[in-house]
């Protein structure tokens, strides 16, 4: 079969790999379709690992069911979680699911982005979906990002009639505005730089985006909030800066969120007097469990979400080198899908 091997955003390979073989309990899955995460093109995250098979998002069709497996047939469409909690640990119960110690050991093989991909028992048992017929794989694919989105915005704290400002227009920059809508949030603002993506912002339903190279960005805000700072503050960039300046935003009263890592190395100075004082939290949020992931899977379904708004390009798997690039450096281009099967 085929799978994606990385060694660097600029070294994607495509290779020749084994089927897998599966054991009692698991699942031998065909990909149909896996989305492409900013995280599989941060080179701090992802080079000391490499060689390795990157995709953490992908939805197939079960090929092969290992024995005891009764809850899934040969050809049924499904989603498959790449990690999973024990779900009985101190963390799983106070829902930190990310902080379980079974959730980071787990993982599908050899990846994401492949032909094949072997699903363990664990897997299998907590967080594999089957999927309606009426969702495509292309939109299925969002139900892993949008779980973490939805793990996000329950972090953010947002209450109705906020005001919520999202650096970064983004693939989860999108969902994350859409999602602090239908949590009742009376103000959404988004900021990029990339004219594209404030457009598809638009579109999608938030009420300003802004472009943070036009003018100082703090009384941007104010002349479209009442001259108040945001409720919340979403930092979707995982850059020092971006961090620093959702600090600098966030209102009194407020929440910032961190929505992604920046490399393990860096130091975020943070005011702790402002802090204090103005009652400000500081969050964060990383990656989802099986309670998000049936939540986005609903949301996905239901229309609430829809797919046409995030993904804007598809790669079929021999392709998946443009596809990292374009990610890596993504100018005109939301969510990238690679395409199997």
């Amino acid at each position: 079969m085929l799978a994606v091997e990385y060694h660097s955003n600029e070294d994607v390979r495509i290779v020749e790999a084994p089927v897998p073989e599966i054991g009692p309990g698991e699942l031998l899955v065909q990909m149909r379709a896996c989305g492409l995460c900013a995280s599989d093109v941060m080179e701090w995250y992802m080079r000391p690992r490499a060689p390795l098979y990157p995709g953490h998002e992908p939805v197939g069709i079960v090929a092969e069911v290992g024995e005891g497996v009764q809850q899934f047939s040969v050809g049924q469409p499904v989603f498959m979680h790449h990690h999973v909690p024990c779900m009985v640990c101190h963390y799983c119960q106070r829902s930190s699911f990310s902080q379980c110690a079974t959730f980071r050991a787990t993982r599908l093989y050899p990846g994401g982005l492949a032909e094949y991909i072997r699903v363990p028992a664990l897997n299998v048992q907590l967080d594999v979906l089957p999927l309606p017929d009426t969702l495509s794989f292309d939109a299925a694919t969002l139900i892993e990002p949008l779980a973490c989105c939805v793990r996000g915005i329950n972090r953010a704290g947002i209450q109705p009639g906020d005001s919520v400002l999202i650096l970064g227009a983004g693939s989860n920059g999108q969902m994350l505005a859409q999602l602090a809508r239908q949590r009742g949030a009376l103000r959404v603002i988004v900021v990029d730089p990339v004219a594209y993506r404030r457009q598809r912002a638009i579109a999608s339903g938030v009420d300003y985006a802004l472009d943070p190279q036009v003018g100082e960005l703090s009384a941007q805000v104010a002349s479209i909030n009442d001259g108040r700072k945001p409720d919340s503050v979403i930092v979707t960039p995982s850059t020092i800066s971006a961090m620093q300046q959702g600090l600098e935003l966030a209102g009194p009263g407020g929440t910032i969120l961190l929505f992604a890592p920046p490399p393990p190395e860096t130091l975020l100075p943070v005011t702790a007097n402002t802090l204090f004082f103005q009652e400000i939290s500081l969050r964060s949020s990383y990656s989802a469990g099986p309670h998000e992931t049936r939540q986005a899977l609903n949301l996905l379904t239901s229309g609430r979400i829809g797919a046409e708004s995030v993904i804007t390009h598809r790669f079929a798997l021999r392709d998946a080198e443009q596809a990292f690039r374009l990610i890596a450096r993504p100018g005109d281009a939301l969510k990238a899908v690679i395409v199997g099967g």
